[in-house]
């Protein structure tokens, strides 16, 4: 062979072996079809992260999407998580409770991409079976975050117990009681520890979540509860720069399922309602 055809062939080898590595580090880039997404979610500890543990289950099963929770106790840290993206997304607030925890910290790039439930707010006690039992001067324990003092506040005119300036305005304030009867000491209380409240109050206005941690359910132990067509629907949310993304849209999907409605009936009872 002469001196042009070995350097022809010589050159040939060379585009093969230059191509079949090129393949290779392209397979290695690559992930497999069957490399599952993966995303993280904020939570609260207690029975709405058991719930929520069965759409994670749904997600794996359905669209091959990981589900990692953080939980959390109290509602101030989820959504700077989600905003500084240490979170994909969260599943724990109504969007009065987002628009002014966003408004306070200048989160400015969060996004509802989805509904879960209605968790009714209740007022438990342990000294009285009706809100007609309640005595001049009784002590009346209430979320202090602004969204929830708010709905606990109407709940409490809904009763009959009080009256606000404007019983629709979602950001009502203990300022904003114009008539109350029976002289209610109001006592505002962290959310996360009203429900730890009833020994040292009459009454105590409770989300359901951390009443499920201490035992209680609107259906069972609650003296009234809100009706069913609260505005206050759970939401998911996530960033303007996820929101689109397949793995939170796929954790939607998962989360508003049958499979999930039927643990959120077993956790709550009547306590909750479908919020899609």
């Amino acid at each position: 062979m002469n001196l042009k055809k070995l350097l022809g062939v010589a050159t040939l080898a060379s585009v093969f072996a230059l191509t079949a590595c090129n393949e290779e580090k392209k397979a290695e880039a690559a992930p497999t079809a069957e490399a599952p997404a993966k995303i993280k979610v904020g939570v609260m500890a207690g029975p709405e992260h058991e719930v929520a543990e069965i759409a994670a289950k749904v997600a794996k099963e359905k669209y091959n999407l990981d589900v990692e929770y953080v939980l959390f106790n109290d509602y101030a840290l989820p959504n700077t998580a989600v905003s500084k993206g240490d979170l994909d997304a969260n599943a724990m607030q109504h969007k009065p409770y987002l628009d002014k925890d966003s408004q306070a910290k200048g989160l400015n790039n969060l996004v509802i991409v989805g509904n879960t439930f209605v968790y009714p707010l209740a007022g438990y006690s342990k000294k009285i079976k009706s809100v007609n039992e309640l005595q001049d001067g009784a002590v009346v324990a209430v979320p202090n975050d602004p969204s929830n003092l708010a709905r606990a506040l109407i709940l409490l005119e809904k009763q009959g117990l009080i009256k606000l300036k404007d019983a629709t305005n979602l950001f009502s304030t203990s300022m904003d009681i114009i008539e109350n009867p029976k002289h209610l000491q109001i006592k505002e209380v962290d959310t996360s520890v009203a429900a730890r409240a009833l020994d040292d109050v009459d009454l105590a206005v409770v989300n359901n979540n951390y009443a499920g941690q201490v035992g209680l359910n609107a259906q069972d132990h609650g003296v009234f509860v809100e009706d069913k067509d609260s505005p206050y629907v759970n939401i998911i949310v996530a960033r303007t720069d996820n929101k689109d993304s397949k793995a939170i849209q796929d954790f939607v999907k998962a989360y508003q399922t049958p499979e999930v409605e039927q643990e959120a009936k077993k956790h709550f009872k009547d306590g909750v309602v479908k919020g899609w």
